[in-house]
């Protein structure tokens, strides 16, 4: 138990650069998503080896969105329906995904993302707004595309994670015609169960950080509460800005480790 506990020193310094590191990756995350961008260079910052910092940083992701999914379902923007199986289906994922990582060096991921973003941010500048009302379409073929997107994004989740939240609200929103509000409510819900399913796996392999994820749990939660609150009352006059924000911040990661 210490081992997970204690697996390395736990410094003044580090406690620092988590506790401010991981408060400004929720408030992005609760906004739009995509707070890993963020919050998982902090703990590589703090010191933190590769696998023991993205477990960590599961620990306390799983903490924070939380708080961020507890305000959209209080706000009744959850599509039960789609919800449900989409958690299911971005746990399995999310646990191949880790698995996968535990295995195989992430670096044929990161050549793909950066065929991924260019064309997200296309999408997300061609539209000047993302919807605030629900589209018609046939429900199975909605169902079809939420289920499927969960399913993938979660196995990419539990691989890499960074923009997880991001790239749901753009499918859902996109090619599943979700308003804005209800995209983010079900997708705080899916982004939980992929973080939980991860952290369950890195647990597992004694790749989490107790303390210090604890620590970084309690700067989660205040930045998802802030976040969250700003992302219903604003919609999208704030989550288009800052989905843009994520996906150049997720570019510029993916180059750097490149090279």
């Amino acid at each position: 138990m210490r081992a997970l506990l204690f697996p390395m020193e736990l410094t003044p310094g580090m406690v620092a650069i988590v506790v401010i590191g991981v408060f400004l990756a929720s408030f992005v995350d609760g906004v739009a998503g995509g707070g890993g961008i963020i919050s998982v260079p902090t703990y590589f910052l703090a010191g933190l080896p590769a696998h023991l910092a993205l477990g960590t940083n599961k620990l306390s992701s799983c903490i924070g969105t939380a708080v961020s999914a507890g305000r959209f379902v209080k706000g009744g923007y959850v599509d039960w329906k789609l919800a449900v199986p989409s958690v299911l289906l971005a746990l399995v994922g999310a646990h191949l995904g880790t698995r996968l990582q535990l295995m195989l060096p992430d670096r044929y991921l990161k050549l793909l993302l950066l065929a991924v973003l260019p064309a997200a941010a296309f999408i997300i500048l061609r539209h000047k707004k993302l919807p605030e009302e629900r589209s018609e379409m046939p429900e199975g073929r909605r169902a079809l595309i939420v289920l499927l997107s969960s399913l993938i994004v979660g196995a990419y989740d539990g691989f890499y994670g960074p923009g997880t939240g991001t790239f749901l609200i753009l499918i859902y929103c996109g090619p599943g015609r979700l308003d804005l509000r209800t995209a983010s409510g079900n997708v705080k819900l899916v982004n939980l169960a992929s973080n939980l399913g991860a952290l369950f796996t890195s647990l597992i392999s004694g790749q989490v950080f107790l303390v210090l994820g604890l620590i970084g749990a309690g700067s989660s939660v205040l930045g998802h509460w802030l976040g969250s609150g700003l992302a219903i009352r604003d919609g999208s006059r704030i989550a288009r800005p800052m989905i843009l924000i994520v996906l150049a911040l997720l570019a510029v990661k993916v180059i750097t480790e490149l090279i």
